[in-house]
């Protein structure tokens, strides 16, 4: 490890971060978006909310790259409000791209995973095990997420490596496009997106046999955990 890596959302946040720690650990990131990432790396199109686009994304960058080594599902989404207020499209589409194109995302992966003894770090949120108001889609997503990685471990146990990174709130672009209360006060306490992305390879650099199973990784005074 680190190797060839996967990296769904990887043009930008977290999952930019990522890639740019493959880097420099000398390993090669895959990136799967819907834009395309600044540095010049394997790349393909794809809305993970489009499972079949996905999937085909996913073995046409593992035939690129000869091999995969790793999956980091990085993408993610979020659609803010009362459940009654938001319409039912945007709430679906948030569980489409974070859980489902998650599952489509690894589904694809594992024949390749599985000859090369790789790993899967999936990306659920604090809001993963802590609920709060107005963020109905996105806990649904995340707690599934959870769920999803954790059975997941238990199923390919002894064949693939299965982490659960959960992070807390960090500084990207994520809370842009959101209205203006729901959006972190500018005095609120983020991680740096690189430094969750260190914890990230930190996991995959770990021997065949050896796992680290989960991961909670945010600010000291984060308000989302415990």
């Amino acid at each position: 490890m680190p190797g060839n890596i996967l990296v769904t959302g990887g043009a930008s946040g977290l999952g930019a971060a990522a890639a740019a720690e493959i880097l420099a650990a000398g390993g090669t990131p895959l990136i799967l978006d819907r834009k395309a990432p600044q540095e010049k790396v394997p790349y393909r199109k794809a809305d993970l909310a489009d499972t079949g686009a996905t999937a085909e994304a996913v073995d046409e960058l593992a035939a690129e790259a000869g091999r995969l080594d790793a999956v980091f599902t990085a993408a993610g989404i979020d659609a803010c409000g009362a459940l009654a207020d938001v319409p039912a499209e945007d709430w679906e589409h948030v569980v489409k791209v974070n859980l489902i194109g998650t599952a489509a995302t690894v589904r694809a992966a594992l024949p390749h995973l599985t000859e090369t003894r790789g790993k899967v770090v999936t990306c659920a949120s604090t809001l993963g095990v802590k609920a709060v108001g107005d963020a109905t889609a996105y806990c649904a997503s995340k707690f599934g997420v959870v769920g999803f990685t954790r059975a997941l471990a238990a199923e390919t146990a002894g064949r693939i490596g299965v982490t659960l990174l959960i992070p807390g709130g960090m500084r990207t672009g994520f809370f842009d496009d959101r209205p203006e209360q729901y959006k972190p006060a500018p005095t609120a306490k983020l991680n740096d997106p690189r430094d969750v992305a260190r914890a990230v390879v930190f996991a995959l650099r770990q021997p065949p046999g050896c796992e680290m199973r989960e991961m909670v990784v945010c600010c000291s005074e984060e308000t989302s955990w415990p």
